[in-house]
């Protein structure tokens, strides 16, 4: 099948064309043409799909007619992440370039004044995060009363986020008569409590088994045999050194662990850079230009990147950390082996990862994943041992120790003896607090 039978506008296939698409992916087939209908949607994919454009493309052909009022958009799209939701207001931009459709993307570290500016003057999409939608909402800066479509992308991120009472929110907000499109990788029982809610007799659309992992991807684990972190650095060296590593995503649990590892590998001479929550948007917008751009080589990242961003030609992903939930790993390697390609996913296992690891395999529905062997790991480890000596209990006397202990409750007095001899100090020996140069007024009683 190709986009022509789908039902969709000459300039949007136009658009299509010229984008480099020829052939829909399943969700877009299925997704698509419900979509054109009016149809409510439960669209349910593995990550790298192509859930965005299987709702953009419909959106903007049902958004071609008609005009947008003052701050009030005729659509809206949420994304869990500000990335997500720049990612998908370049979709807009690129398919909906012959249509002159007005966009306002609303997410933190952006100034109120310039989202403010494109609100009022109306807009036809809006993309935003919850959080910052609802800001705008509260000033008094935005109505949603007149949506005619609104989109949650990867909803169960949004359930991960704690973003599932701003939702719930948001839609209380919007017209009843609306259509309503959901997609997401996982529908875990809280998502289906919400869809329950607020979808009318929704198209379930399910292409893959929920979170399965696409079969162009090569997975494999790195057994680390330790908890040695400078060990488990040098490993992930090895393997972003090995042939055939044209760039990779470098996953994290820990923020604090991205800047470590970046600055590990920057320090060995490797082309890497963070990207997580705690920067400034500015800096994450620039680095992940530069990772599309191939400026930089290696994207250290905690999972604010995991969903949802497209950068199509990735060809590695390594999990420097075990996830913390199996079905991040899911999302995780699905950042490589996007649209038909063929990718590699590694993982680096600790022994205190053996729990994690079982949830996944049996996430992914998996008795085992390939085991690669580095080598001198062992010998690294035991050359380690040799150098760091056993701690030994040393004995430490301290000065009191040696005098007569005095009864509790009593204190000693301030005044010494003049029989006391002066204690002889030498030349080494560092003055504590004002030595022998007492002021005389310190010494008044």
């Amino acid at each position: 099948m190709t986009f022509d039978e789908l039902g969709l506008e000459p300039k949007i296939l136009q658009a299509v064309t010229e984008s480099g698409y020829t052939t829909p992916t399943p969700i877009q087939i299925a997704a698509i043409p419900e979509a054109l209908k009016g149809r409510d949607i439960l669209g349910i994919a593995q990550t790298g799909t192509g859930k965005t454009a299987g709702f953009t493309l419909p959106m903007i052909q049902r958004l071609a007619r008609g005009r947008a009022k003052a701050r009030m958009p005729r659509s809206l799209v949420l994304a869990p992440t500000r990335e997500l939701a720049a990612q998908v207001s370049e979709n807009f931009e690129k398919y909906g370039k012959y249509h002159k459709l007005s966009m306002a993307l609303l997410i933190g570290g952006v100034s109120f004044g310039d989202q403010d500016a494109k609100l009022t003057r109306g807009v036809d999409v809006l993309v935003a995060t919850p959080g910052r939608l609802l800001d705008h909402f509260e000033r008094g800066r935005l109505l949603l009363s007149g949506i005619e479509v609104m989109v949650v992308d990867e909803a169960d991120r949004m359930l991960d986020m704690g973003f599932i009472p701003d939702i719930e929110r948001i839609f209380k907000l919007t017209p009843m008569k609306r259509q309503t499109l959901f997609f997401s990788a996982t529908m875990p029982p809280e998502i289906q409590r919400l869809t329950d809610t607020f979808l009318k007799d929704p198209v379930r659309i399910e292409v893959a088994k929920q979170a399965t992992t696409a079969e162009t991807i090569t997975q494999r684990i790195v057994r680390i045999p330790g908890k040695d972190d400078k060990l488990k650095r040098s490993a992930l060296r090895q393997l972003l050194e090995m042939d055939g590593v044209r760039n990779g995503i470098l996953f994290c649990n820990r923020k604090s662990t991205v800047d470590v590892v970046t600055k590990s590998l920057q320090k060995h001479g490797l082309n890497a850079r963070p990207i997580h929550g705690d920067l400034a948007q500015a800096f994450r917008t620039e680095t992940l230009n530069k990772f599309r751009s191939g400026d930089i080589k290696f994207l250290v990242a905690s999972d604010v990147a995991a969903r949802g961003l497209d950068i199509p030609d990735v060809s590695h992903v390594f999990n420097y950390d075990v996830p913390f939930h199996s079905e991040d790993y899911v999302h995780r390697i699905g950042r490589t082996g996007r649209a038909g390609r063929e990718g590699e996913a590694f993982m680096l296992v600790t022994p205190q990862d053996t729990k994690a690891l079982d949830a996944i395999l049996k996430t992914i529905g998996r008795k085992e994943i390939e085991e690669l062997e580095l080598s001198g790991l062992d010998e690294k480890v035991q050359s380690t041992a040799k150098k760091t000596p056993p701690r030994r209990h040393e004995t430490t006397t301290r000065p009191q120790d040696n005098e007569e202990r005095r009864p509790r409750g009593k204190k000693s007095s301030p005044v010494k003896s003049a029989t006391t001899p002066k204690a002889q100090k030498s030349k080494d020996e560092p003055i504590v607090g004002l030595g022998d140069h007492v002021p005389a007024f310190l010494t008044r009683t």
